[in-house]
């Protein structure tokens, strides 16, 4: 009996990572249906007086659920932030755990939702809502399940640590989001690949097995600042070789991932914090950038970016 309640005690400390100075791992485990709900009620209610962002509400649901954030708690949880009440006086004991989530979920989701412009015959339509893009471009289909940690074995065994989509060799591939070109060119694993880094410096975009001869998008250079929906290469096989340009990939993919930095020691080490993004890029696909002729065919402004920055 003592240890039944001894595990009662110590259940919801296991659930959450300890809150240190400095988050070192996140379990990014929301589901889609939860995503598209918490994204809604953030659009429905952005011009209300009470304007609740969906981080808020999946980080008091997260609280709630030891982060599993299943459509019925979230649901309840943005219900319960259209209150009065605080998310401080909605969880009583469990807020000590509230600023780990929405931290946590803050450097998964900040970039994806808020305000942004798109140019149509010659005028610019601002928009509240998804700001981030597929990063398969319109018109081009795909296929993918949850692959995230699946074993891989080619140098040396360890986890898949992306998300693969399956499609067409020459499929345009767009930025998730916008930010600047910090990594291209070969990598053994991943084939001609492109490292994105998004403004904030929060998330690293990784795609990998670019097309063989053609991999980028023309003109695209490390250290190039890039926009959300912009064409930045082309689906392919590449990878699995120390020699540049060599097609040792089975199947015609796009891998792509997402890694978290929450302190510049944790870019390149043991620990790196990266997520499983099958659920986003399910979200992401109502939103796709259009691609003709290597070019993206509706010019693209983030005016968060552009208030940020003035």
């Amino acid at each position: 009996m003592k240890r039944f309640l001894l595990l009662l005690i110590l259940l919801p400390i296991l659930a959450v990572p300890a809150r240190a100075d400095t988050i070192k791992w996140v379990d990014f485990d929301v589901p889609y249906e939860s995503l598209k709900y918490a994204l809604e009620q953030d659009i429905a209610t952005f011009e209300q007086e009470k304007h609740i962002p969906w981080i808020d509400s999946l980080a008091l649901a997260a609280c709630r659920t030891g982060g599993k954030c299943g459509l019925a708690s979230v649901k309840k949880a943005a219900a319960d932030l259209k209150g009065d009440k605080s998310p401080e006086e909605l969880l009583g004991e469990l807020y000590q755990y509230y600023d780990y989530y929405h931290e946590a979920y803050s450097a998964v989701l900040g970039g994806l939702v808020g305000s942004c412009a798109i140019e149509k015959d010659g005028e610019w339509v601002a928009s509240y809502g998804l700001k981030a893009y597929s990063p398969v471009a319109a018109g081009y289909g795909f296929s993918h399940c949850d692959d995230f940690g699946v074993a891989r074995s080619y140098g040396f065994k360890r986890k898949h640590l992306g998300h693969d989509l399956m499609g067409s060799l020459g499929t345009p591939i767009v930025a998730v989001e916008g930010g600047i070109v910090e990594a291209m060119g070969w990598n053994r694993y991943g084939g001609w690949r492109i490292g994105i880094r998004s403004f904030d410096n929060k998330r690293y975009y990784y795609y990998a097995h670019l097309q063989k001869d053609k991999p980028f998008a023309p003109g695209l250079q490390e250290g190039d600042i890039v926009q959300a929906g912009d064409l930045i290469g082309f689906m392919g096989r590449t990878g699995y070789c120390d020699r540049e340009n060599v097609n040792n990939i089975e199947t015609v993919h796009l891998h792509f991932g997402m890694q978290l930095i929450f302190d510049e020691s944790q870019k390149e080490c043991n620990s790196e914090i990266w997520v499983d993004v099958y659920n986003i890029v399910r979200l992401l696909n109502s939103h796709r950038s259009t691609i003709q002729s290597d070019q993206r065919v509706y010019p693209y402004r983030d005016l968060d970016a552009e208030e940020l920055n003035t």
